[in-house]
């Protein structure tokens, strides 16, 4: 049986993520102990009583939902081992914790006219011109994938599957991978991309690496500049973070939880639901203020 420590390490999590992981499933562990069960057996009914003893210690709703995301990731290991063959808590979350609201997202038509206002071709330098068309790209990424800086900077070739119309998004410390469908228009672009475009920045720049998007600098440098452009063609444009839960909530409302949850390589159901509530309470938010109640 591998242990618990390797298993985080190979999940691709940090050292400081690991240790307080494992802190938790220690305090979990005698839990279990004093209440004559195990990680192993407790089931659904039993797992809700470690809850109520978490309340009544006086934990924030926060902060039972932190320590339960780490007992999830345990139970999912144990399923991995064959030790377990559910997770009685997958989708087991603690309604009303505080939570940083997206009000300012962007609906689909205005997500797709960042992607269409961004200009390529009225650029006199050359160098200029391939480097736009490299950012309308990864603007595409944005507005239709939802891809955040993270996951844009493991982009490599190999992972364009414009026979398929795909691209492959590989996992991160806190993602999993998946399969995206590009839009047709995607398609093209990156067909002239991969063909004409990616060789000429990769002689100018001396990079020949395996990258999508090579650059001579750090990757939240060439986003944050992009994120600029985007601003200048509509001022609600904040940040990646925010274009990405647009996306999310925008999904939300073509597709059922668990799909978004692929499509946004959500790691856990709640990740996906905290989603689905910001858009709830951002229509809220909406009609308290054209309609207030005095």
């Amino acid at each position: 049986m591998n242990d618990y420590r390797t298993y985080l390490q190979e999940q691709g999590y940090s050292e400081t993520t690991i240790a307080g992981n494992e802190k938790q499933i220690e305090l979990f562990k005698k839990w279990c102990k004093c209440n004559h069960t195990s990680p192993t057996e407790i089931d659904y009914k039993t797992a809700l009583k470690f809850i109520k003893y978490l309340t009544r210690k006086g934990n924030s709703k926060k902060t039972i939902n932190h320590r339960l995301r780490s007992i999830k990731i345990y139970f999912n290991y144990l399923i991995d081992e064959a030790y377990r063959s559910d997770n009685p808590i997958e989708n087991t979350i603690v309604k009303g914790a505080k939570r940083t609201i997206n009000y300012d997202l962007l609906n689909a038509d205005e997500l797709e006219d960042l992607y269409y206002s961004f200009e390529t071709e009225n650029i006199k330098d050359k160098y200029h011109r391939l480097t736009a068309k490299r950012s309308k790209l990864i603007t595409g990424l944005i507005v239709y994938q939802g891809l955040n800086t993270t996951s844009l900077s493991k982009l490599k070739t190999e992972h364009l599957q414009l026979s398929k119309g795909k691209i492959y998004i590989p996992s991160t410390r806190r993602s999993n991978a998946r399969e995206l469908e590009l839009k047709p228009w995607q398609i093209l672009e990156f067909i002239e991309y991969q063909n004409e475009v990616l060789p000429l920045l990769q002689k100018r720049i001396k990079n020949d690496t395996e990258q999508l998007f090579p650059i001579n600098t750090r990757f939240n440098v060439l986003t944050s500049q992009i994120i600029k452009k985007l601003k200048k063609h509509n001022q609600k444009s904040e940040n990646i973070k925010q274009i990405r839960a647009s996306v999310i909530t925008n999904w939300l409302g073509q597709y059922n939880l668990r799909k978004v949850q692929y499509l946004a390589g959500h790691r856990y159901i709640s990740s996906t639901e905290r989603y689905l509530q910001d858009d709830l309470e951002n229509l809220h938010e909406i009609v308290n203020n054209f309609h207030p109640i005095s």
